[in-house]
């Protein structure tokens, strides 16, 4: 497998925000949505057997608890990632995996809890998302929206309500973009997307779903890796 890094932090979004959480981070992305602050993935890495990347895991996470497999987009490396998750969560470990959902889904083991990446128009990548992932999400499973305009949240809003979201998943989170060269304060100067802005058309609409912030870039240096 090509791996970007291995780290232990707190989760920063998604239902699971602030738990202690283990990353691992693969490289390499078929897709280049504009606002995307992991480019440092798309290219680089190193190459690390399964055994290794399960011997850095339990390094640093012995007791088991959250791990969350992301990229880039971690489902390019389909045929090594799948054994791997299997091999996680037989040891108890609850795994998590972030996805663009442009790759079809259906062989990612269903105890794993998929967060997944609708693209909305202004990310430069719309349309790729593969309608049919919608059919083998569960009710632990997860849809985020990345936003960085009006636009953006009109078509999420519309896209949750078409497709009966609320109904199939555990949660859908609208998040603001964050410029990907932030750095310096950590505040929502940096987000695209006024937060207090996307949280009034939220309420005005009344929408199904649950405003979301990238945590781990309000407590940390924005611009920081490994966290």
């Amino acid at each position: 497998m090509q791996i970007t890094e291995i780290y232990k932090s707190l989760q920063g979004e998604s239902t699971h925000a602030g738990l202690p959480c283990v990353f691992v981070r693969l490289t390499g992305c078929n897709l280049r949505c504009l606002w995307c602050d992991s480019e440092y993935t798309f290219q680089g890495g190193r190459k690390m057997s399964s055994e290794q990347v399960w011997d850095e895991v339990k390094r640093l996470s012995p007791t088991g608890g959250l791990v969350e497999i992301t990229g880039g987009e971690p489902m390019l490396q389909e045929r090594e990632l799948v054994p791997l998750m299997l091999q996680l969560l037989e040891a108890g470990y609850r795994v998590l995996l972030e996805t663009s959902g442009e790759r079809p889904l259906e062989r990612v083991p269903p105890a794993v809890i998929k967060i997944v990446d609708v693209k909305c128009p202004d990310s430069g990548e719309a349309n790729t998302f593969h309608l049919e992932n919608l059919d083998t999400l569960n009710g632990d499973d997860e849809l985020k929206f990345v936003l960085s305009s009006r636009a953006d949240y009109e078509f999420a809003r519309d896209f949750t309500r078409q497709h009966h979201l609320a109904e199939r998943v555990n949660a859908v989170l609208f998040s603001p973009a964050f410029r990907k060269d932030a750095t310096g304060a950590r505040d929502s100067s940096h987000c695209l997307l006024d937060p207090q802005e996307l949280a009034e058309w939220m309420l005005a609409d009344d929408v199904p779903a649950r405003l979301g912030l990238q945590l781990h870039k309000f407590i940390w240096d924005p611009a920081l890796k490994g966290v």
